[in-house]
């Protein structure tokens, strides 16, 4: 049958973490010791007192079909929370309740994005942005930033990267792959720039907000001159062990909120009812109920920093959040191991995966093809024998 699949779809890529866990999940499957550090996903449960509110919601029958946008107990508990954590005013209709985060960002690419729009991503990022925006026919303009600067843009690379067709900019933090976090600082220098530029939106990703080292977190929406053009995206998945769950969400402009749930209720509709009642009582728990996950990661960081440290040829920052460390690998390239020739980061992660048994993602995946991204959302066990092994594998 001829061109039985859409160009659309022939041109996308597949998710390179989704991917790697499969692969790894294939390679366990056939008795292979396999540690992986390549998905981005808390190893803790879901705390009793969210797993208790979903059981309550089952039994109190919320069953049948949710409004599109999310339930208004939750957007009010959301509201709080903005207002809470982050200092910011969003009323029921700029809040938009999705099946995850990775939803709420295609929603905003798809009712902003025109044809030709391009969207400035500074590199690395997390994964599904790029394609993502191809999916809206937007044009994705990668931004270089460099380990020496802890992976974040500057104002001057900024202006330089906008022209007449720029219609977003897409960031996170903290940030995927990364771990860094912009300062107020740094972000009202990005957003005095912006300033030049009245139609640019910004999406300001922070579904990793709480898993924060060194605390302060900014949203860009605190800006009051910012307020207006500013989508800020965040969920339950990372801070809440809730990943299974799929429940993330907006708060924006009126009339993106409101293009939002349109284009949601063409989709998906409303996102689970169940998940919807057990976010309630996430967002409404103070954030000293999850802090015990928060200094388990904190321990971890300083485990694997202390170790990839001592292999020769990984240059790591020191990431202020989430779950990863992303080092510069570039020193391996055109070095032999076990006679395999490692000529590029997607090369090194392949031969830890089949020489170490360690899964990890090529830094390529994220737009920087010098570095490969760990994830430490493991045990000190598990994180100790990776990195021993990988240190042997190289040896």
């Amino acid at each position: 049958m001829k061109n039985l699949l859409s160009e659309r779809i022939n041109k996308l890529q597949t998710s390179a973490t989704l991917a790697m866990a499969a692969k790894a999940r294939a390679l366990k499957a056939e008795g292979k010791d396999i540690i992986s550090l390549s998905l981005g996903e808390p190893d803790f449960n879901t705390p009793d007192f969210i797993k208790e509110a979903a059981i309550q919601a089952i039994n109190d029958n919320y069953t049948s079909y949710p409004p599109v946008d999310g339930y208004p107990a939750l957007k009010e508990a959301i509201a709080e929370k903005f207002k809470r954590d982050n200092n910011l005013t969003y009323n029921a209709a700029q809040i938009v309740v999705s099946t995850g985060a990775k939803q709420a960002l295609a929603n905003a690419a798809l009712v902003c994005i025109n044809p030709g729009d391009e969207v400035i991503l500074p590199c690395p990022y997390w994964v599904s942005y790029r394609d993502i925006v191809k999916i809206a026919e937007g044009v994705p303009v990668e931004v270089q930033t460099s380990i020496e600067n802890d992976f974040k843009i500057t104002p001057e690379q900024l202006e330089a990267a906008i022209t007449p067709k720029t219609k977003m900019l897409w960031y996170s933090s903290p940030c995927n792959p990364s771990g860094s976090i912009y300062s107020k600082e740094e972000l009202r220098a990005l957003a005095d720039v912006l300033q030049k530029y009245p139609d640019i939106i910004v999406v300001s990703d922070e579904i990793y907000e709480h898993i924060n080292f060194v605390g302060g977190h900014v949203s860009m929406a605190q800006f009051e001159d910012m307020y207006n053009r500013t989508i800020t995206v965040n969920g339950v998945s990372k801070a809440f062990a809730m990943t299974g769950w799929r429940i993330g969400y907006i708060g924006a402009p009126e009339a993106i909120a409101k293009a939002c749930t349109k284009m949601q209720g063409q989709i998906t509709s409303g996102a689970n009812s169940i998940a919807q009642q057990a976010t309630i009582a996430a967002v409404s728990a103070p954030v000293s109920k999850i802090k015990y996950m928060v200094d388990e990661f904190k321990e971890r960081r300083t485990l694997i920093l202390n170790l990839l440290n001592s292999i020769e040829g990984f240059n790591c920052n020191n990431p202020e959040g989430a779950f990863y460390v992303f080092p510069n690998v570039a020193a391996l390239f055109g070095k032999t191991f076990n006679g395999k020739t490692i000529q590029n980061a997607s090369d090194l992660s392949m031969y830890l995966l089949e020489e170490a048994n360690v899964a990890t993602v090529t830094g390529e995946a994220f737009g920087n093809p010098d570095c490969i991204r760990l994830s430490y959302a493991a045990s000190k066990e598990e994180i100790t024998t990776a990195i021993n092994r990988i240190k042997k594998a190289l040896s």
